[in-house]
């Protein structure tokens, strides 16, 4: 861990707003120093999909010195760290001559405008569909009296279209505009450019046949396909938002206040962000730590839960390195603050959780791989029947209308459907099983799953312990010295016991126990030191001793209780041939113990976030899928990583934030989401196979000269009605 140099402010400091890509500037004064190298991190606009990531990552890692390039999709962060004489400049050049737009980054300006983007995107997909429905009632009345319909009334009908189309098109099909310009002017294309050739042409030819009083129009077509398109773009920014919340979470965790204490031993409340490496640190009793400590003065009992996993409280003294995630219980202690929040534990978890968004934003979905096919597919096709029926001898507009037909009556409305509309009704199922999903590419994941990892405390097991021996008078008059204490070891002993009164002159002894006085006698509750037992004898899970002037030490044993569903789900999974194993932050016995009433052969205790994460990427470098459940911040790193993750309800928010779903029930909801995802993942192919059938009868009829409009909408309407009945039909099974 080291100091880090500021060479100007990072981010968007007040006052200053940070140079673009349109106004130019200088972007030295955003650049870091950490150990001899350089480090920016910048906003980028317009990176929609994996094939944007590498494109920039390449670009900007193929700068001379740049040692590290990486992209975060979700959020449009890209950080570079580089060595040597290269110009913060030099990076955003690289990245622009890409044709995406660059800004300084800053976590809140980067939260506000994917809002902007959302709220843009859902106001221009309200204005399509607006229009849509008035242009289509224009359209049916010239399908219904196609033959009888007069000319002139015809043509105004299509005027009437035109005229709602085209602002329509030029307020809500700008979002691919500007994106399919920003790019050909740097004469590099991209997804969009295809789209805005396909809806201009759509409207040109409309307009031209509109002109000519010709029979056609594809006014109606032209926006349908804009509306579905937006409904894809507004899905992929709102589920791009939400999967950066989690680093969002995990920002909001760390920016805290802390008390510093001065030479002089006045306290001082800072920002966590200000504390630097050596500086003295007062930590209450209640307070979370939100950076790495090592204890200076005091002894308290702390909770690391959300770091290692450990469920039950440990007592810690001067010298021993407290994490930032620790909660202290008992008394103020002040530690050595061994660096800055961004050379924490939590700061090294955020990284986990970006290295894992970027990984998955190099998922490519089946309906990625399917766009990919055919939008070439079509286009070649409309080519191709242009130039063929020129040289057939056909004149330039008949051509020119035979091609664009092709284009429309091949509109994606089918395919822009096969996935939504499964994966909406999965959702739908899912929801009403008390799961519910956080990512759009989840139910794909999560379909291809063969290996599964589970944390323990928390996820299988309750994370509280439970009394599990027997007692006759002497729980009562624990109870009465447990009822005054936090210990989760008291609060067992309160649930079996239940209401009632507490003892007088309580003193509670950190890491000890507690003594207090009923009816005039003195008794203790805690360790077996504490209460004067001598005993070697190891035990199946924790323990508290009971003693006092007139009874004899008296044993309370306890357990955490696995979920109730446990040994059922575990059979289920075996039944499926998939592989499983445990890792936990617990200690070796906990977590032998847990392996053994699951029937789980591998196990690992006593790990680090980053030993989840390492053991996730080796399972991954063998070609393992592997789902991930867990609860704790410790697990936040993994959940991120791992090809597909489950929460309970009961997690803590960076962690749901983290996983694709969560989950309300017990483990039994893992076998539902395993159900639904595969059979979801049928009908998504189900639906591409249908789509892809449509084309193969519509084309023919396209390219011969024989589409009529109302040919056109039938078809179109059919191939989407067809696809939607299909994902229905998973509500009509037992998955």
């Amino acid at each position: 861990m080291t100091d880090t140099v500021f060479s100007g402010p990072i981010g968007c400091p007040s006052g200053l707003e940070p140079p673009s890509r349109s106004a130019g500037g200088d972007y030295s004064a955003f650049v870091q120093t950490r150990d001899g190298k350089s480090v920016l991190t910048l906003s980028v606009r317009g990176a929609k999909c994996g094939g944007c990531l590498s494109k920039i990552e390449s670009a900007v890692g193929g700068v001379p010195g740049v040692e590290q390039v990486r992209m975060n999709l979700s959020n449009g962060k890209l950080k570079t760290v580089w060595r040597g004489p290269v110009g913060a400049n030099t990076i955003v050049e690289r990245v622009t001559q890409l044709g995406y737009g660059v800004s300084a980054y800053s976590e809140d300006g980067s939260e506000k405008a994917a809002k902007r983007e959302e709220r843009a995107l859902l106001i221009s997909m309200g204005v399509a569909a607006f229009a849509l429905a008035n242009i289509m009632l224009l359209s049916v009345s010239v399908w219904g009296g196609h033959g009888e319909m007069g000319g002139d009334t015809r043509t105004a009908l299509h005027a009437i279209s035109g005229l709602i189309a085209f602002p329509v098109l030029i307020f809500s099909g700008r979002h691919f505009f500007q994106s399919a310009w920003s790019v050909l002017k740097h004469g590099r294309a991209n997804m969009d450019v295809p789209i805005s050739l396909a809806l201009t042409l759509a409207f040109g030819v409309s307009v031209w046949e509109t002109a000519a009083k010709g029979d056609h129009a594809y006014f109606d077509a032209s926006v349908m396909l804009l509306f579905f398109l937006l409904i894809g773009r507004f899905l992929d920014a709102r589920l791009r938002r939400q999967a950066h919340a989690a680093a969002h979470d995990l920002a909001a965790l760390q920016n805290r206040s802390v008390n510093r204490l001065g030479a002089d031993q006045s306290v001082e409340s800072v920002r966590a962000e200000d504390v630097r490496r050596g500086d003295t640190i007062l930590l209450a009793a209640g307070e979370r730590a939100v950076i790495d400590l090592k204890i200076a003065s005091g002894t308290s009992t702390v909770d690391e839960s959300l770091v290692t996993g450990e469920s039950l409280p440990r007592q810690i003294q001067t010298g021993e390195t407290l994490y930032a995630g620790t909660v202290n219980l008992d008394q103020p202690i002040t530690g050595e603050a061994l660096g800055s929040t961004s050379d924490s534990l939590l700061a090294d978890i955020a990284q986990m959780l970006e290295a894992g968004e970027q990984k998955r934003a190099r998922y490519r979905r089946i309906a990625d791989k399917a766009v990919s096919l055919y939008v070439p597919f079509v286009h070649t096709t409309a080519a191709i029947t242009l130039v063929a029926w020129l040289l057939l001898g056909a004149d330039v507009r008949d051509a020119i209308m035979v091609a664009v037909a092709t284009l429309i009556i091949t509109c994606p409305c089918a395919l822009a459907l096969a996935a939504p509309v499964a994966q909406v009704v999965a959702s739908g199922r899912l929801f009403r099983k008390g799961v519910y999903l956080r990512s759009g590419d989840a139910l794909e994941r999560f379909a291809d799953i063969d290996h599964l990892v589970f944390d323990k405390t928390g996820t299988l097991t309750l994370g509280t312990p439970s009394l599990v021996s027997v007692h006759g008078d002497e729980l009562g008059l624990a109870a009465r010295l447990a009822r005054a204490s936090r210990h989760p070891l008291s609060r067992a002993i309160v649930e079996a016991e239940g209401a009632g009164p507490i003892a007088d002159e309580i003193k509670e002894m950190p890491g000890l126990g507690v003594e207090g006085v009923v009816d005039g006698r003195t008794y203790r509750l805690g360790s077996a030191e504490w209460v004067g037992v001598q005993t070697s004898a190891a035990t199946d899970g924790p323990t508290l001793w009971f003693a006092g002037d007139d009874t004899e030490p008296v044993q309370f044993m306890f357990q955490d209780q696995l979920q109730s569903d446990a040994s059922e789900v575990f059979a289920d999974l075996r039944a499926r041939q998939l592989e499983t194993e445990i890792l936990s932050g617990d200690t070796p016995d906990s977590v032998r113990k847990v392996a053994g009433r699951t029937g789980v052969s591998i196990w690992h205790a006593q790990v680090s976030p980053q030993d989840k994460v390492d053991r996730l990427t080796t399972l991954s470098e063998r070609g393992k899928k592997v789902l991930m459940v867990g609860d704790g911040l410790n697990d936040a790193g993994a959940l991120a990583m791992a090809h597909a993750s489950l929460a309970p309800g009961g997690a803590m928010d960076v962690s749901q934030s983290a996983s694709d779903a969560v989950y309300a029930g017990g483990l039994s909801s893992i076998v539902t989401v395993l159900n639904v995802a595969k059979r979801t993942k049928q009908v998504m192919l189900q639906n591409f196979g249908l789509a892809a059938a449509y084309n193969m009868i519509a084309v023919p009829i396209a390219v011969t000269g024989h589409v009529t409009p109302l040919i056109a909408a039938i078809a179109m309407s059919a191939s989407s009605l067809i696809v939607t009945l299909n994902a229905l039909r998973m509500n009509w099974g037992q998955s």
